[in-house]
């Protein structure tokens, strides 16, 4: 056995916390709506979620994911 380690990043990285908050925001904020019976903004808010999808590889591809050339690894 190898004590050699590969660290993957496992979403570690700006472009994973800006997307996976945007998309717990705007499901916080469409549930809200759903119970005030809002129809539209819960529509709204799940197109957010969907952006909020695409914000990760996107933002990977700007340099923002792991090992991305704007992204620096810190220790734990």
């Amino acid at each position: 056995m190898s004590s050699e380690s590969i660290d993957m990043g496992h979403g570690h990285s700006p472009a994973a916390w800006i997307s996976v908050t945007v998309m717990l925001v705007a499901f916080a904020v469409g549930t809200l709506f759903f119970v005030l019976d809002m129809p539209l903004y819960v529509v709204i808010c799940a197109g957010v979620v969907l952006i909020g999808g695409l914000l990760w590889p996107i933002l990977a591809k700007m340099g923002y994911g792991v090992g991305g050339a704007k992204y620096t690894s810190k220790g734990h």
